[in-house]
């Protein structure tokens, strides 16, 4: 090997060591970007996968209300069905339509005897109502007639 071969091997190996060292502080730039970019990639799916998770939560959270909700109002609605049934319970109680209920809870075992007398006299008091002095009289047929019946 002659001198010269061996000087252009030591120019060619200098050379390639200047420029490595010139190539490594951008090397090891664009790794750290790339780096940092992963890292930014993977903190960008975590946080939409939080807030991914935070919604579906929500949702839930959401639809279980909403299920309460419908819950609460089908409550309200059988309260106030509750509440016009004894309002008509009570009207047709002031109307004495249901005194036969009435009369049955006594327990006597005389119900239908004890209802029909109250119908009577609820007959006997709208003649009186409408009849003046021959109501008083009819009613007291009827009583006496009653009387007559239980005899």
């Amino acid at each position: 090997m002659s001198t010269g071969a061996i000087i252009v091997i030591v120019v060619v190996a200098a050379l390639i060591l200047i420029a490595l060292l010139a190539l490594m502080p951008r090397m090891r730039e664009r790794s750290r970007i790339r780096k940092q970019e992963r890292e930014l990639q993977i903190r960008r799916e975590q946080a939409a996968n939080r807030h991914r998770e935070e919604a579906d939560s929500r949702a839930e959270n959401a639809e279980a209300a909403e299920q309460r909700a419908r819950l609460a109002e089908q409550e309200a609605q059988r309260e106030r069905a509750e509440a016009d049934l004894h309002r008509e319970r009570a009207t047709a109680s002031e109307r004495g339509m249901v005194d036969h209920e009435l009369v049955g809870e006594g327990g006597d075992g005389d119900g239908d005897a004890v209802s029909r007398e109250v119908r009577e006299e609820r007959v006997v008091e709208q003649r009186d109502s409408d009849g003046g002095l021959l109501g008083r009289f009819r009613r007291r047929r009827s009583e006496d007639r009653e009387t007559a019946d239980r005899s």
